[in-house]
Order: structure tokens, then C-alpha cells, then sequence
């Protein structure tokens, strides 16, 4: 005997309960944020993590977009300039030097 099937709709994604631990010195300044936004320690860490996701994918955006400028610039002067941006972007702001003799 055939069961009638409801179709199947999207569901949310679920949640997973995760433990973690972190250093006291983190644990106090989530402790912090949940307090000054009147949330939860858990729903603090939720939100950190997913701003933590968001600017990890924002950095290799930008890292994949000042790449793909470097490869298609043609003129060599641009293209030095863009390559110190791309150094920039994967070393930090401070990786070159400044030259004094400029």
C-alpha cells in the first residue's frame, strides 16, 4: 500500500549544537560583545564567526579581482604599480618598503 507523500519543501538549514574552546582571553571579549548587544554568549559567537566567514571571503575577492588586473595589464609601468598592490593585498600593507631615495 502506497503512502501519500507531502512534496517536499525547502527547509531552513538546521542548526548543529558545536562545542568549542577557546582561549579565556577570547572567551572574555565574546563575553563582551553578547553583553553590549544584549545577546547571548552563543548568538555573539554566531555572529562573530559569520563576519569572521564574510571578511575571509571578502579578502580573497579582493585578492582574486587585484590578480586578475595584474595578469591583464599591459604597460609596464601600470603593471608595477599593480603588482606592489597585489603585494599589498597577499603580504599586508607594510610589505614594501618605502624607497627614500625616490
Amino acid at each position: 500500500m502506497q503512502t501519500r507523500r507531502k512534496p517536499a519543501t525547502r527547509r531552513k538549514a538546521a542548526s548543529v549544537r558545536q562545542s568549542v574552546t577557546m582561549p579565556a582571553v577570547l572567551a572574555r571579549e565574546v563575553r563582551r560583545v553578547a553583553k553590549e548587544r544584549n545577546v547571548t554568549m552563543s548568538r555573539a559567537l554566531v555572529t562573530l564567526a559569520e563576519r569572521g566567514v564574510e571578511a575571509e571571503a571578502a579578502a580573497r575577492a579582493r585578492l582574486t579581482a587585484t590578480y586578475e588586473q595584474f595578469m591583464a595589464e599591459g604597460d609596464p609601468a601600470r603593471k608595477s604599480e599593480v603588482g606592489e598592490d597585489l603585494i599589498r593585498v597577499i603580504f599586508g600593507r607594510a610589505a614594501i618598503a618605502e624607497d627614500p631615495l625616490r
